[in-house]
């Protein structure tokens, strides 16, 4: 790899050269040695103008060609500094901590710098589950509950926008609407797109519909929603999924581990999963066990009119689950249980297992 850098490095110097130029920071904004007329040749960009992106500014303040400025990402007014001095008696002593806060759309990343203090005090074990919960009441930005840890519960009364619980590692975000809101929240996107987007661990709770990419990346969190838009559980690669109402095209792409439960009463979910890599299954007793345990939990932390109905008669709602599974996770479940019956290694078992 070493090597591999220094043919890198010697081939720049010299492309620089070859230009006249002594260093890359000498190449920045010569957009007078950039050759465009290949591009603007080919018949795609035809009649193409790029020459105000090529075009030539004057050096100086405000046109300076190198970062001479620090950016301020206003991490200083971040909501979370609102709570963390709260939260200190949690994050040193495990004393359990109960707040409640005003949130808006411009708050982002929220829970994200308390996490940040918890790992770097305790690393990837969190704290003891419940030690900190905190309750919001409004409309959340971007990445609400990001890379949560364990021993967080964060609440969200109200709705949130994208990547909602992204990277979720071991804490519980739980969404609801307001309990004086006037629609049905299973008739309505609560929450927006790419939900748990490459989350670790964790548990998520969404009383409502959400958008697009659900899960996508998901590689041990549970989750539960009652709604999901187009590529859900894209990429995923473990934890489970619980969809208890509408999904939409192309469920499952490029889905390798973790399982998805989907309550189709219609009986048409079939008609938008892609099969490229999973299959439908029946529920077996284990399924069972553990969607009601579940379904039960969605129900308790969001108060769920869906879940309710669904426990009500819980017997029949069985019938009406149908089991995402992808086929080489299968086989890695199968080679598992194979090893330990006979003793055998797991780990050499796994590796072959793909490629029995």
């Amino acid at each position: 790899m070493e090597n591999f850098f220094e043919f890198i490095a010697e081939e720049v110097r010299e492309y620089l050269a070859a230009l006249g130029l002594r260093s890359i920071e000498d190449a920045v904004g010569r957009v007078d040695l950039l050759d465009a007329v290949v591009a603007t040749d080919h018949f795609k960009a035809k009649g193409l103008d790029l020459s105000p992106i090529l075009a030539q500014p004057e050096v100086g303040p405000p046109t300076d060609r190198h970062c001479c400025r620090v950016q301020d990402h206003g991490l200083d007014r971040a909501l979370d500094h609102r709570f963390l001095a709260a939260c200190r008696p949690a994050i040193d002593h495990g004393t359990p901590v109960d707040l409640e806060l005003p949130i808006t759309n411009v708050d982002r990343t929220v829970g994200t710098l308390l996490g940040y203090e918890i790992t770097t005090r305790h690393g990837g074990a969190g704290l003891a589950d419940g030690t900190i919960t905190i309750t919001f009441r409004g409309s959340a930005g971007q990445s609400f509950g990001a890379f949560v840890p364990r021993g967080v519960t964060l609440r969200l009364i109200g709705d949130a926008n994208d990547y909602l619980a992204k990277g979720l590692s071991g804490g519980r975000v739980v969404l609801r609407p307001h309990e004086a809101s006037p629609f049905a929240a299973e008739e309505q996107i609560i929450a927006g797109n790419v939900i748990l987007y490459g989350a670790t661990g964790g548990e998520c709770y969404v009383r409502g519909q959400v958008g697009e990419r659900f899960c996508v990346r998901n590689s041990g969190a549970t989750a539960v929603v009652e709604g999901v838009g187009d590529h859900g559980c894209e990429y995923m690669t473990g934890g489970r999924v619980v969809v208890l109402g509408p999904t939409g095209r192309n469920f499952g792409a490029g889905m390798s581990g973790g399982i998805a439960y989907v309550h189709d009463p219609a009986r048409d979910f079939a008609d938008r999963v892609n099969f490229e890599m999973v299959d439908l299954e029946p529920l077996d007793e284990e399924d069972r066990q553990w969607l009601f345990e579940t379904v039960t939990r969605h129900h308790l932390e969001t108060g769920s009119a869906v879940a309710a109905r669904l426990l009500a008669s819980w017997g029949e709602a069985l019938g009406d689950f149908v089991k995402v599974m992808p086929r080489d996770y299968r086989r890695v479940l199968e080679a598992t249980r194979r090893a330990v019956d006979e003793g055998m290694s797991v780990d050499v078992a796994v590796m072959a297992a793909p490629r029995a």
